[in-house]
Order: C-alpha cells, then sequence, then structure tokens
C-alpha cells in the first residue's frame, strides 16, 4: 500500500515508520523537520510541511491508500494545534478520496476516562495532561464526525521496550486498564487495522 505517515519522527511513529517499511509498505513520511526522519530506505520519500498548513497537507495527499498519525503535542498551555492539524488531515483525505485513516490517541480519552487508573485519572491527568488530554478529546470528536473509515487506537502507558506481538485490545468501556504497551507493539496493532475491520469507526484500548 502507499501510506502517508504523520509524526513519522516521533517514538511511536518511528516504529511505524521501520515496520511499515519492513512489510513493502510504499511511505510517504510528512514531518515539519524532515531531518528527524532518521529512517532511510528506497520506498520511503520524506515531505517538508507542517499540519496546521491546510495546503503543505493537501499537497502531500494524492496517490496514497490510508493515512496513519501518531501525532502528539505535548504543551503545559491551553491550545488546539493537535485538533487543528488532524481537521486539515481530514479535510485533504476528504478531499482526495483517501478513506482509511488509523491514529493514535491515548487511553484515558472521551468516554475511555474510567478505563484509567486511579492514580492516572486523579494524580497525573489534573497535573500534567490538563492541557493534553482536551486537545485530543477535540482531535477525536474531528475524526468521528468525518465521513472517514477511521479507527482510533488508544494505547495504555506507552514504553520503548520490543515488539512481542503479544497484547490484548478492546477491553469494555468500565474495565480499569493499569498496564502498559510498546510502542513497536502499538505500531504493529496499527498497521493491522489498514485491513481489519474489526475495530471500524471504534475505539479500541490497547495494552498488555
Amino acid at each position: 500500500m502507499n501510506l502517508l505517515i504523520f509524526g513519522a519522527s516521533g517514538g511511536t511513529g518511528r516504529c511505524l515508520l521501520e515496520q511499515a517499511l519492513a512489510q513493502g509498505h510504499h511511505v510517504t513520511a510528512f514531518a515539519r523537520k524532515p531531518e528527524n526522519v532518521a529512517v532511510q530506505h528506497p520506498s520511503l520519500k520524506v515531505v517538508q510541511g507542517d499540519m496546521l498548513d491546510y495546503d503543505s497537507v493537501a499537497t502531500a495527499m494524492p496517490g496514497h491508500d490510508a493515512v496513519l498519525s501518531t501525532l502528539g503535542v505535548y504543551l503545559f498551555k491551553k491550545n488546539t494545534v493537535l485538533s487543528d492539524g488532524t481537521r486539515n488531515i481530514i479535510r485533504a483525505m476528504e478531499a482526495h478520496g483517501v478513506k482509511r485513516f488509523v491514529c493514535e490517541t491515548a487511553l484515558g480519552i472521551s468516554d475511555s476516562r474510567d478505563q484509567l487508573s486511579l492514580f492516572v485519572e486523579f494524580i497525573f491527568y489534573p497535573f500534567l495532561l490538563r492541557h493534553f488530554f482536551p486537545d485530543k478529546e477535540r482531535q477525536e470528536l474531528a475524526i468521528r464526525q468525518s465521513s472517514l473509515d477511521w479507527i482510533i487506537v488508544r494505547p495504555a502507558r506507552l514504553t520503548n521496550g520490543k515488539q512481542t506481538g503479544q497484547y490484548r485490545h478492546g477491553f469494555g468501556p468500565h474495565e480499569k486498564i493499569k498496564g502498559s504497551v510498546s510502542r513497536a507493539d502499538t505500531a504493529e496493532f496499527m498497521l493491522k487495522q489498514l485491513t481489519d475491520d474489526t475495530y471500524l469507526r471504534k475505539t479500541p484500548g490497547l495494552s498488555y
């Protein structure tokens, strides 16, 4: 497949990029700073762009079969950077007829808040994530309201562990999830969603 990846220079994004190329996909990495995309491969093209600039997103979109996003903006002040950028991605996908969108958000967003451990919900969230989570929620809402074939992946606490292929996914709406999952396994799960409709227009949690 021809894949367009946003957030390819981040932790999960790098894993996603490497695994996609290893599986034989042709990949375009969209990056504000192309020099931060450390991977080199004959099937990889890196394009410079700003997700807040619709024209640069739309220019990169044609010719792709699917889009994956691992974007994360950690600003300790109120902002709409992530949701605004995602709206540009959605708008460009709809304009160019690209349907499949696999997006990483986070456990605890929207209706998965009850799945957080008590420590995260009452200590970590209020003090460290109080601006990050609301924009993630706006991001998810924009995706849900789109006409795309979307899957929103909500991993638990991310680690730099190995790709194991052994993880749980799904979970009930009120099931507490205290675990973690590696960025490599998150990337593996995201790539599986390109051709699997089990979680089409759903929000699976991911954890060991």
